[in-house]
């Protein structure tokens, strides 16, 4: 494709491989020996970082149905 696009890939990347790495670390929380929660606490997190992708999803959708028109 284009430059914008090899930009697009190598920046994409190092930064899925971050945010994966960070959920990844969450599962440190489930260790009961140190840290205490309950069910609602831990769906509350769920919930906030499901949100937060469902808004960033949207957000790409949008800017493709953008892009097509201006085709």
């Amino acid at each position: 494709m284009g430059i914008k696009h090899d930009n697009f890939i190598r920046i994409s990347h190092t930064r899925i491989d971050k945010i994966i790495d960070m959920i990844s670390k969450l599962s440190n929380l489930n260790n009961r020996s140190f840290y205490e929660f309950t069910e609602d606490e831990a769906d509350a997190m769920f919930d906030r970082i499901q949100k937060e992708l469902d808004k960033q999803k949207s957000e790409f959708k949008k800017n493709q149905k953008h892009y097509k028109y201006e085709l």
